[in-house]
C-alpha cells in the first residue's frame, strides 16, 4: 500500500517537474517530441511497461520469490527498445528523450523513498552490513538503505541537469538523455551488489547484465551523436 502510494506521487512530482522544466528549459524539447507523432508516446508507455514487469519478474524468479515484480531499470530498457525501434521504422534521428530527464529523475528519488518505507516485503533492501548507517527494517539486522543510495544518486544528476540546462549547454542539450541514462546505469550497477538478488554470471544478476547494456548504449550513443557534428 505504501509502495502503491509512492508509485501515484512519483508520477505526480514527474509530471510538475517536467512541465515546470518544460515551460522555463525544455520547449525546444517538447517541439521534437510533438513532430515525433502520436505513436511516440504510446510505444514509449507499452515499451516501458512490458519491460518494467518483465525485468522484474525475472529477477523475482531467479531470487526464489512469487510474485510478479517491477522494475525502474526494465522499464526504462524497454522504452528505450521501443523507442529506437519506433523512431527507426519513422526516419527519426537525433535523441528525443530530453524531456524526460527531470521526470524520470524525480520519479525515481520519490519511488526509492516508497521502497525505503516499504521495508523487507517490497524486496528492494539492501545486504546485511555493519556499517554505521545501516537500517533496521524491524527484524533486528541492519541492512544497507540502497534505496537511499540510488535517490541520493539521481538528486545528484538531477541538480547538474538543471544547472546544464539553465546554462543551455549544447553538449547537454545534445546528450542529456543518453547522460542520464549512463549516470544511472553507472550507479544502479554499483549498488546492485548490495542487493541480495540471485545471480546469473561470476556473481552478476539480471540487473548488473541490464545496467551493463544500458551504460553501452549510453557511450555508444553520445559517441555516435558527437561522430555526426564533424
Amino acid at each position: 500500500m505504501i509502495h502503491t502510494g509512492f508509485d501515484i506521487l512519483a508520477a505526480l512530482v514527474a509530471f510538475g517537474t517536467s512541465w515546470a522544466a518544460y515551460r522555463r528549459r525544455l520547449a525546444d524539447a517538447g517541439r521534437i517530441l510533438i513532430q515525433a507523432g502520436p505513436g511516440y508516446p504510446f510505444t514509449l508507455l507499452i515499451g516501458a511497461a512490458v519491460g518494467g514487469f518483465a525485468l522484474g519478474t525475472i529477477n523475482l524468479t531467479l531470487s526464489d520469490q512469487p510474485g510478479i515484480g517491477r522494475s525502474i531499470l526494465g522499464a526504462l530498457l524497454g522504452g528505450i527498445v521501443a523507442v529506437e525501434v519506433y523512431k527507426l521504422t519513422r526516419g527519426i534521428r537525433g535523441s528525443t528523450g530530453l524531456i524526460f530527464v527531470p521526470a524520470f529523475c524525480t520519479s525515481v528519488v520519490v519511488g526509492r523513498l516508497g521502497c525505503f518505507l516499504a521495508g523487507l516485503e517490497d524486496f528492494t533492501h539492501g545486504t546485511p552490513t555493519a556499517l554505521p548507517w545501516g537500517w533496521d527494517f524491524g527484524d533486528g539486522v541492519r541492512r544497507h538503505p540502497v534505496q537511499l543510495y540510488e535517490a541520493g544518486a539521481m538528486v545528484l544528476f538531477l541538480a547538474l541537469a538543471m544547472l546544464a540546462l539553465d546554462r543551455r549547454s549544447p553538449f547537454f542539450q545534445r546528450n542529456g538523455f543518453y547522460l542520464m541514462t549512463g549516470w544511472y546505469a553507472l550507479q544502479r550497477y554499483a549498488w546492485e551488489f548490495l542487493k541480495p538478488y540471485g545471480t546469473v554470471l561470476a556473481r552478476q544478476n539480471v540487473f548488473h547484465l541490464t545496467a551493463i547494456a544500458l551504460l553501452l548504449y549510453a557511450v555508444g550513443m553520445i559517441h555516435l551523436t558527437e561522430r555526426e557534428r564533424v
